[in-house]
């Protein structure tokens, strides 16, 4: 098993921007035209399992057979089937009981409930409210915020984790969010404690987002994979409350919301009795459904059963069940995710296009991402190429659409040797690294790499960073803040013919560059021993020599 030195990733980049495969280049052009197509109305906002769905399946089946790639699914053909329940909650209802006062909650203004528990419907009534701060059992860290009994009772929890608010703690690693801190991570455990559901507080700065993508992402059907027992691993009510309702309920148990969240950043943080009750009603239909990622791949001439992957979602959210906004009901998902997509689309043209590498190089669009990375979840644990020859991967999630920056953003930046190479490809670009931008928000947690960084796989997610470079300036930062304003899992979220593309190449140029390096080489990514990772991928070296 080789080695691989950041002396080694420079001279190997550098020799490869000056390679023959630099006479095919990403073409901007056919990218944005194709990003248009995808994000277009008449797919209907890519919802998993509609129509819509068939027309992705045939769209990039068709791209990828003209790139040179060959069916890389099940039974020979492009896809891979995704079993999954779908739970639509309707006639939600919610009243809180505190103080001698019944009062209806709105729902998708004052809280958003719904239930990824198939089956009966949910009625809950005169259910205890308790604070249980950060929702956290980490005994690797001595950290317990279930000191007592939750069973059949309503947490209510702040989201991130108990850095956030002072980093200088360093409990959980401080500024970069844990698992810990994701909202998956707070209902996972509230099932393991046996709770009756969970209301996370909703705050902008910890969560990441807007109180409008909470509303946008809940409001509609739910997916989830197959469950033994689902009953041991989802509550009835997963929900999340604005912060102002949730200082009002604290005010009226004698409490300050503000204090309390102190406390909880501390490890003897004791749980809070809210001195209310919640009644909860959701009407539920579930039925199973299939929908599907799309695989394609290249074979490898020397060492086909190694594989290179590359990766990003598919779907997006699809259509609002109400009136949406000026009309316009299509999550049209122009950046997130057609922008991925196109791009893994545009890398297989590149690969296709050149000679043949000796390692195979397999593209996946995968779906379930928006419904909790169901797509990618489901091909890690059911993967048609063996993980542990899969030498590594590249995860795109809605490219840099706006222009070129200085800096590339490496997510994950500390957990391995992929650092060294993707740096090395950057800085003879011209631009310098940012280690990790996005950890205060959890991002390496939040997309499709995820679920194979936990079986052992080094992935590489990367986007641009820093500052725009081209004139004007202000026109670029202006439309990228507006994007995360009223764009991200917003109806606004649409392709612009005012794009500039130039970043977004110079990233898919890193991600190519590194996977065409490793395609004809006998190197295997290491994970750092300090990672978390280190010891699963090493459970499965005899495989890798």
């Amino acid at each position: 098993m080789r080695l691989f030195t950041t002396a080694a990733a420079i001279a190997l980049s550098t020799a490869l921007m000056a390679a023959p495969s630099m006479a095919q280049e990403f073409d901007a052009a056919r990218i944005s035209e194709e990003i248009r197509i995808l994000s277009d109305d008449s797919f209907e906002g890519r919802g998993i399992a509609t129509p819509a769905e068939q027309k992705v399946i045939d769209f990039l089946s068709a791209k990828f057979a003209e790139a040179g790639f060959a069916p890389g699914g099940e039974n020979g053909g492009w896809t891979q089937a995704v079993t999954l329940n779908r739970i639509a909650s309707s006639n939600i209802r919610a009243a809180l009981k505190q103080d001698g006062q019944t009062r209806t909650l709105t729902q998708g203004q004052e809280v958003t409930l719904s239930s990824r528990l198939p089956g009966s419907n949910v009625d809950l009534k005169d259910v205890p409210l308790v604070f249980v701060g950060y929702g956290v059992n980490a005994p690797e860290r001595n950290w317990n915020d279930f000191k007592t009994d939750v069973r059949g009772k309503i947490i209510v929890v702040l989201v991130n984790d108990p850095d956030f608010e002072e980093p200088e703690l360093n409990t959980f690693g401080g500024k970069a969010m844990t698992y810990y801190g994701r909202w998956t991570y707070k209902y996972e455990e509230a099932a393991r404690q046996g709770a009756a559901g969970v209301l996370i507080v909703h705050e902008t700065a910890p969560a990441a987002y807007g109180w409008t993508t909470v509303q946008n992402s809940w409001s509609v059907p739910q997916f989830d994979i197959l469950r033994d027992n689902p009953a041991a691993e989802r509550v009835p009510v997963e929900g999340w409350v604005q912060r102002d309702v949730a200082e009002q309920i604290f005010a009226a148990a004698g409490l300050d919301f503000e204090e309390q969240k102190r406390l909880a950043r501390r490890a003897d943080f004791q749980p809070v009795e809210l001195k209310a009750t919640l009644d909860a009603s959701i009407d539920i239909a579930s039925e199973q459904i299939v929908t599907h990622n799309v695989v394609a791949r290249l074979e490898g001439t020397t060492r086909p059963d190694e594989t290179i992957l590359y990766g990003g979602h598919w779907d997006h959210i699809g259509v609002d069940a109400g009136e949406g906004v000026n009309g316009d009901r299509i999550f049209n998902g122009a950046v997130d995710n057609a922008s991925g997509t196109i791009a893994i689309v545009e890398i297989a043209r590149r690969f296709g296009a050149g000679p043949r590498p000796e390692r195979s190089i397999v593209a996946i669009a995968f779906t379930g991402e928006e419904s909790g990375l169901l797509g990618s979840e489901y091909y890690a644990a059911n993967p048609l190429y063996p993980l542990e020859t899969t030498v590594t991967g590249f995860n795109i999630d809605a490219a840099n659409v706006y222009g070129r920056k200085d800096k590339l953003n490496i997510t994950g930046f500390g957990h391995s040797d992929l650092d060294d190479r993707l740096s090395a490809v950057a800085q003879s670009q011209g631009r310098g690294i940012v280690p990790d931008a996005g950890a205060a928000a959890g991002i390496y947690f939040r997309s499709d790499h995820f679920p194979l960084v936990r079986r052992g796989v080094p992935m590489a997610y990367i986007n641009s960073a820093g500052d725009f470079i081209d004139a004007p300036i202000e026109p670029r930062v202006a439309a990228q803040t507006r994007y995360g304003q009223i764009g991200y899992h917003q109806v606004a979220d649409e392709w612009s013919p005012d794009w500039d593309l130039r970043g977004m190449i110079q990233d898919m140029e890193v991600s190519y560059q590194v996977g065409l390096a490793l395609a004809n080489s006998t190197d295997w990514p290491q994970w750092k021993p300090t990672s978390e990772f280190s010891t699963i991928r090493a459970e499965s070296a005899d495989k890798r020599q």
